[in-house]
C-alpha cells in the first residue's frame, strides 16, 4: 500500500501542535493557594500577660535591738504562728542584768520576811504590855519599807526580763516566711530586715502590662488565671491599675485578686488573661492573611472569577493568632492565607482551609 507523504507530514504537525498545547496548558494553569471563607465568630477581647502571685499583706521583721544573730529558727517557705520565735539576738549583757535584778528582788523578799517577823514579835510584846508603842511603830515602818523594796526590785527585774525577751524576734501574726536575707552569726542593727513575711489569707497577682494595652484595663474587669505549666484555671478580677509608667520597661503595674487557687505559693508565675470586652460576634481572620499590618492593613480576596483583589481593612484588635476586622470584609469573602504567593489581578485557584 502506498504511503501519502502529505498525510504523514500533516499527522506529524498535528502531534507537535497537540504536544505544544499540552505544554501551554500546563504552564498557564493558575496556581493553587490556601484560602479561608470569612464568617462571623463569637469571641472575647483579652489581654494575655504573665504575672506573679504574692500575698496581700507583706511584713518586714526587724530587731528591736542591735546585736549578733545567734540563732535562726525558720527559713523560706515555713509557716509560723503568731508570736512564734523567728530568731535570737545575742543578749549576754541583758541576761546578766536580768539575773542580777532577779537576785536583788530575792534579797529584798528575804529582808521583807525578816521585817515581818520582827514586826510580829514586837506586836505580840506590845499586846502583852512588854513593848512600847514607839517600838511597834518602828517595826511597822521597817516592814513597809522592806515591802516597798520588794515591789521596786521585782518591777526592775520584770523590766530587765522583758527587755531580754525582746532579743528573741517573734512573728507578729500567722504568716508565711517569704524571705530570710540574713545568716546566723551576722551582726544586725534595728534597720536590718531579718525576715519577710506574707499573710496566709488572701492573695493577689501582680503583672506588668505594656502601656499601649494597659489603658484598656479597668478595675473590676474579669480575669482568668492558670499557674504556669498547669491546665487548671481559676477566676478573679482586676483590683488596681497603677497610673505610673515604668520608664525603663514602658509597663504599668496591674494587680488582680483571686479566689481559691490550691497550691499557688507566693512567687509562682501565673498566666493571666484579662477580659477587656465580653464575647461578641466579630469577623476574625488569621494574622497570616493580613499584609502591611503596622501601616496600612489589607488582605487579598479571591473573587468568584478566580482573580485576586485587594481590600483595605481596619483592624480592631489582635487576639491570639487572629485579627478582629472592623471593616473591609463581609461574611462569605474568601481571603488568601498566603498572600505573598499572589499579586492583585492574578488568577489563582483557591483551596479551602481544612
Amino acid at each position: 500500500m502506498a504511503i501519502n507523504r502529505k498525510s504523514i507530514t500533516f499527522i506529524g504537525l498535528a502531534g507537535v501542535l497537540a504536544a505544544g498545547l499540552g505544554v501551554l496548558v500546563a504552564v498557564t494553569r493558575p496556581q493553587e493557594i490556601l484560602t479561608s471563607t470569612v464568617t462571623m465568630q463569637k469571641t472575647e477581647r483579652v489581654i494575655a500577660v504573665v504575672g506573679r502571685a504574692r500575698p496581700v499583706d507583706r511584713i518586714d521583721v526587724r530587731p528591736l535591738y542591735a546585736g549578733q544573730v545567734v540563732r535562726l529558727l525558720h527559713d523560706e517557705g515555713d509557716t509560723v504562728a503568731a508570736g512564734e520565735p523567728l530568731a535570737v539576738i545575742k543578749a549576754d549583757v541583758e541576761q546578766a542584768q536580768t539575773q542580777s535584778e532577779l537576785a536583788r528582788a530575792q534579797s529584798a523578799r528575804a529582808r521583807a520576811a525578816e521585817a515581818l517577823q520582827s514586826y510580829q514579835r514586837t506586836k505580840t510584846l506590845f499586846d502583852r504590855g512588854f513593848a512600847a508603842e514607839a517600838a511597834l511603830d518602828q517595826a511597822s515602818a521597817a516592814l513597809r519599807a522592806a515591802q516597798a523594796d520588794v515591789a521596786a526590785a521585782e518591777a526592775t527585774a520584770k523590766v530587765a526580763a522583758a527587755r531580754t525577751r525582746e532579743f528573741v524576734v517573734r512573728a507578729p501574726n500567722a504568716s508565711l516566711v517569704l524571705a530570710r536575707p540574713i545568716d546566723a552569726g551576722q551582726v544586725v542593727d534595728t534597720n536590718t530586715t531579718l525576715f519577710e513575711l506574707g499573710s496566709l489569707t488572701g492573695g493577689e497577682i501582680e503583672a506588668e502590662v505594656d502601656e499601649a494595652y494597659a489603658d484598656a484595663i479597668q478595675p473590676g474587669m474579669a480575669a482568668r488565671f492558670a499557674a504556669t505549666g498547669s491546665k487548671a484555671t481559676f477566676g478573679g478580677q482586676v483590683s488596681e491599675v497603677s497610673p505610673r509608667v515604668d520608664a525603663a520597661t514602658g509597663g504599668r503595674l496591674v494587680r488582680l485578686t483571686y479566689g481559691e487557687m490550691p497550691g499557688l505559693v507566693p512567687g509562682r508565675s501565673v498566666d493571666v488573661t484579662i477580659v477587656v470586652r465580653p464575647a461578641e460576634k466579630v469577623i476574625l481572620v488569621p494574622r497570616s492573611a493580613v499584609l502591611g499590618a503596622s501601616v496600612a492593613p489589607k488582605v487579598y480576596v479571591l473573587g468568584k472569577d478566580g482573580v485576586v483583589g485587594v481590600r483595605t481593612v481596619r483592624i480592631a484588635d489582635w487576639p491570639s493568632g487572629d485579627a478582629i476586622v472592623e471593616s473591609g470584609l463581609a461574611e462569605g469573602d474568601r481571603v488568601l492565607l498566603q498572600p505573598a504567593m499572589a499579586s492583585p489581578g492574578e488568577r489563582v485557584r483557591g483551596r479551602a482551609e481544612r
